[in-house]
Formats: structure tokens, C-alpha cells, sequence
């Protein structure tokens, strides 16, 4: 397999690899998350086509492959795999279906439920290999491939609600009253997590990417209890050559985002990212935040100012330009576009 170590140097000179090290660029790097589907029509065609549902997509490395690769006609700066964070949780005995949405069929509800088995991610998930070996063969050294998983309170929120959190009622209120058995929850999801990351790392992955897709609905207490230990210790067990981004929906708690270990901070439009860079002190780079409303409702006209605006807010060093969250489904390609060809119309000073 090849490994980050042995990557071409030119991989390394890549528009968003250098801006995670804070080197001068040409210009910011962009990239969308959820760029991979839902709102492009390329990709509900190639869905049509094949007439495939989630859970048999998610599972092909022909199929990860082609979808993958579908953004790249937009000029992004990095290949996303396409894949699901649940998809790791079925060899542990989660098995989600999506109809259309992910429902678990045993949700787990008290400390008897939590059985999660372990899982080598070589032996049971190996499409997901085979996806990013593929993926790194066609890139070559011309885009970074970002690899990713889902962070451990996320995924014990999908496997206690049974589905799509929500408001959480039931996660939270089994992360307060039974703490024993939401930590023994969290530490399987954490080791699991590990090795699921440093698999696709192994199999060539350039940016490894965590998303704390419930961050918004933690409240603090339970966030520094779960979130930010799991967080620090998966981050803290990856190759440090890679560098890792911490997505966490809505940034309530910022200042625990700084320090998780993640070289990359991905934050929502409520974060300054002039003050988080400055509170960094060079140690991170930041990624984002455009609201995702702005390219699902706005102008062509619109999306350019978000852009523009994004962009002088951080002046452009140690930013890779993306959204507050993932492309809604009702975003019009055309302002996909726009977001993109008004990122690569911003040049820098030197």
C-alpha cells in the first residue's frame, strides 16, 4: 500500500496542502463538503442509471470511485471520497439501511445494547481500499484525496436515536443519566474510529477530515466529558504527516476546537476566522465558512460577494475556502460554479 511518506513531492506542493501550512499561494483552495452528491445532477442521474440504492453505493469502490471523481468537472481543489459515516459501524453490528434516510433497526437504548463488535478495516470494509487506491491512480499527484470519518458522539447519536438525530433527546439524556455505559459507547467508537482513519490514510488518503455532525446540539458539559477527549485522542493517534481537520457543526466551543490537535478547523459562520487564526498562533489553518443558504438561494451575484468576502476576512493565509456545512440538496449547480470560479478569481498578494 502506498503511504503518505512515499507520496509524490508534488502532492505535497498541491494548492491546499500548502495553504494548511500557511505558505504563500496563488490563491485559497476550495473545496465543498457533501460536493460528492445530493445537489448535483450528475450524480442523481448516475444513481438513476444504476438504479442502486445508499447502502449498495457506499459499499462499491466502482461506484465510490466514479462519484468521487464527478466534482472535479468544477475545478475543485481536493477529491472527497464518497462514502457515508455510518458505512464503519456495520461490521460492528450496526447495520443502517436508507429508506431514504438511515434507520437502525435495534437502536441501542441501555448499557445491555452497547455490543458493538471490533473492526479491522482492511478485512471487513476493504471497497473502501480499493476505492482510494483507485482514486490515488487517477488523481496522481494532480488533486488531494481527503479521506474521512464520522467523530465518535456523532455516531453513538445515530446508533441511541435509530436514525438522523434530530434534537438528540435520547443521546442525551443516556450520555447524562447512564455515563458509564455512553462511555464505554464512546471508547469503542473511538477505537474504531482510529483504525478506521489510519486504514484510509494507509491506502493513500492525503487529508484525513473528522465531522462532528451533531457538534451544535452538545451542550458543554458532555462536550468536554466525550466530544473533546475522543476528539484528541483520534487526532492525537494519526500520522502527523497528514494533516487532519475537525469539522464541528455550528463551532459552538471553538476554543476546545483549538485544542484537539487538528491542524485544520473547519467552523460555521458564527467563528471569525481572522480571530481564530490569530488565536491559533500559527498552529492551525482554518476551512470555510461560507453559509450553505447563501449557494442553495442566492444570486450567482450573491455566492461571488459570500466568496470575496470570506476570503478578506481571513486575508487569505493558512484558508481553505469551504462552506459552514455541507451542500443543501436544493443548491442549484450553477451556484456550485460560482462558488468555486469565485474562489480561483481571488489572487493573492505575495
Amino acid at each position: 500500500m502506498s503511504s503518505k511518506t512515499s507520496a509524490p513531492l508534488s502532492v505535497q506542493h498541491t494548492l491546499l496542502l500548502r495553504a494548511v501550512r500557511h505558505e504563500p499561494v496563488p490563491r485559497v483552495p476550495v473545496w465543498l463538503m457533501r460536493q460528492a452528491g445530493r445537489s448535483d445532477p450528475a450524480y442523481l442521474a448516475y444513481r438513476d442509471r444504476t438504479g442502486l440504492d445508499l447502502h449498495a453505493l457506499f459499499r462499491s469502490a466502482e461506484h465510490a470511485f466514479a462519484l468521487s471523481l464527478l466534482p472535479r468537472r468544477f475545478g475543485v481543489d481536493a477529491i472527497v471520497l464518497y462514502q457515508d459515516i455510518l458505512t464503519p459501524l456495520e461490521p460492528m453490528g450496526a447495520d443502517f439501511r436508507f429508506v431514504p434516510g438511515p434507520v437502525l433497526a435495534q437502536p441501542i437504548r441501555d448499557a445491555a445494547a452497547v455490543r458493538l463488535k471490533s473492526c479491522d478495516p482492511a478485512a471487513r470494509l476493504p471497497f473502501i481500499g480499493e476505492a482510494i487506491h483507485a482514486l490515488k491512480r487517477e488523481l496522481g499527484s494532480g488533486l488531494p484525496l481527503i479521506g474521512f470519518a464520522g467523530a465518535p458522539f456523532t455516531l453513538a447519536a445515530f446508533l441511541i436515536e435509530g436514525s438522523s438525530p434530530g434534537s438528540m433527546e435520547r443521546t442525551l439524556a443516556f450520555a447524562s443519566e447512564q455515563p458509564q455505559a455512553f462511555g464505554d459507547l464512546m471508547e469503542r467508537l473511538t477505537r474504531m474510529t482510529v483504525d478506521y482513519l489510519n486504514y484510509q490514510a494507509a491506502c493513500g488518503a492525503d487529508v484525513l477530515q473528522l465531522f462532528e455532525s451533531v457538534g451544535d446540539g452538545i451542550p458543554r458539559a458532555l462536550y468536554e466529558r466525550f466530544a473533546q477527549p475522543s476528539h484528541q485522542r483520534i487526532l492525537g493517534s494519526l500520522n502527523p504527516a497528514l494533516p487532519a481537520i475537525l469539522f464541528v457543526k455550528g463551532s459552538p466551543y471553538p476554543d476546545l476546537m483549538l485544542e484537539s490537535g487538528a491542524a485544520v478547523l473547519s467552523v460555521g459562520t458564527n467563528v471569525s476566522l481572522r480571530d481564530l487564526l490569530a488565536r491559533g498562533k500559527g498552529r492551525i489553518a482554518v476551512q470555510g465558512n461560507v453559509d450553505n443558504r447563501v449557494l442553495a438561494a442566492g444570486t450567482a451575484r450573491r455566492v461571488a460577494e459570500a466568496v470575496r468576502s470570506c476570503i478578506a476576512e481571513s486575508g487569505g493565509r493558512g484558508h481553505v475556502l469551504n462552506l459552514n456545512h455541507g451542500l443543501l440538496p436544493e443548491t442549484p449547480p450553477a451556484n456550485v460554479l460560482a462558488f468555486v470560479q469565485a474562489a480561483r478569481a481571488v489572487r493573492l498578494s505575495a
